[in-house]
């Protein structure tokens, strides 16, 4: 199967979804388990949430977190160091639990077998979409869609806000790209939110953020309390959460669409 799906649009915006999908081959699956197997750090529904909003190039990865993590570097350094997190090909998940069966987690080998297979192909369809949309309207903004449950003591202490953006201290981005963002937030009816709090950016957003060469980059993570039923399985979709947050998303992305550097 494609390991990543690109539907084009035609504005300077791409949507990055690295964490949607479930695909887990049949060798790594016959490796984890039965938590692991769960699969319960998905973005749940995060590519339904943004779905059709507005005319934007989207970029996903149909491949499991699990599998590889599309949002790490592949050198495997650590987004946060001192910090509990998960690496490039997780071995527990975000409540700090083994995922693999005993001694059947990856090796350096099967690390950069999936890597190759997996991690490399989505930054390729990513890296030629930016490209693109630079080269049609002389700069890109790639906005990055995360999703995570609300509570996680093993990552964070207390609850997370509802929308967390993430520009890495400003690094990544124009200012007005990140005020666009920000002032779509606090104008949210009900919803919280952060700029640059435990979430600053994945390896993503600060891999192809460099406004200085037209490219601007910025991630959002959004709890899944927000248009989630449940945080929990089966992860049910709430459609009246998610049709109100979809009210604040589309003009917050359409903000993006319109936006040119001054």
């Amino acid at each position: 199967m494609s390991v990543v799906e690109v539907t084009r649009g035609n504005s300077p915006l791409v949507l990055g979804l690295p964490h949607t999908g479930t695909y887990v081959p049949e060798s790594v699956l016959d490796c984890l388990n039965a938590n692991g197997r769960a699969l319960a750090d998905t973005d749940w529904h995060i590519h339904r949430l943004y779905d059709g909003l507005v005319d934007a190039t989207t970029v996903r990865t149909t491949t499991h977190r699990y599998v590889i993590d599309a949002n790490r570097d592949p050198g495997g350094g650590s987004l946060y160091p001192g910090q509990n997190t998960t690496a490039l090909c997780p071995t527990t998940d975000f409540d700090g639990r083994p995922i693999y069966r005993e001694h059947q987690a990856p090796d350096a080998d099967e690390i950069e077998a999936r890597r190759i297979a997996h991690h490399a192909p989505y930054h390729a369809a990513l890296t030629a979409e930016l490209d693109r949309a630079q080269a049609q309207f002389g700069f890109a903004v790639l906005y990055d869609c995360h999703s995570i449950r609300s509570r996680i003591p093993f990552l964070f202490d207390g609850r997370l806000p509802d929308l967390s953006i993430g520009t890495n201290g400003g690094a990544t981005c124009h200012a007005e790209v990140e005020a666009l963002v920000c002032a779509a937030c606090d104008g949210a009816y009900g919803l919280t939110s952060v700029l640059n709090g435990r979430f600053r950016g994945g390896w993503t957003t600060r891999h192809y953020g460099c406004p200085q060469d037209g490219v601007h980059a910025i991630q959002m993570e959004i709890a899944q309390s927000t248009y989630l039923a449940e945080e929990a399985p089966p992860w049910p979709w709430d459609s009246a959460k998610a049709d109100r947050l979809r009210v604040i998303l589309r003009p917050l992305l359409q903000s993006l669409c319109d936006w040119r550097p001054s």
